[in-house]
């Protein structure tokens, strides 16, 4: 896929058919990026999962947070990163090695790696990078 732009048919029908979504980087600060991001993906009825073994076990936005992706409680559509980009790799990785895979690695805004695109599109996954869906649901979905 070319990941230098992305069909809007393609953003939407990922926004939505995502129902739940383990939010990897999820921070407790309302300041930061992922906690907005995270905010603004609850308000819209997902599911969301936060990932960050920094705070496992306490809360974001009354959300229990976990350790790593294995940790979440049951099988995510889409795992949404905030990490930098040359976390990708491995986030893909945890990714496709788990039980039940995501349908979507999506790497938020800066966030882009193509040899770890390339790795999860070959395992099945749909991969989008260096977008934010807080910005692309009202712009596709809303």
């Amino acid at each position: 896929m070319n990941h230098d732009h992305y069909d809007n048919a393609y953003i939407a029908d990922i926004l939505k058919s995502t129902r739940t979504i383990a939010l990897l980087g999820a921070s407790p600060n309302p300041d930061r990026p992922s906690n907005r991001v995270m905010g603004f993906l609850l308000s819209k009825g997902y599911t969301v999962f936060p990932v960050n073994p920094g705070q496992a076990g306490k809360q974001i936005l009354g959300q229990t947070v976990y350790r790593t992706l294995s940790d979440v409680p049951q099988p995510v559509d889409m795992v949404d990163v905030f990490r930098a980009a040359e976390y990708l790799d491995g986030v893909v990785d945890e990714a496709i090695g788990l039980e039940t895979r995501p349908k979507v690695i999506w790497g938020q805004l800066s966030v882009r790696d193509d040899k770890a695109a390339e790795k999860a599109e070959a395992a099945g996954v749909k991969v989008v990078m260096d977008r934010c869906p807080a910005i692309e649901y009202p712009r596709l979905v809303a």
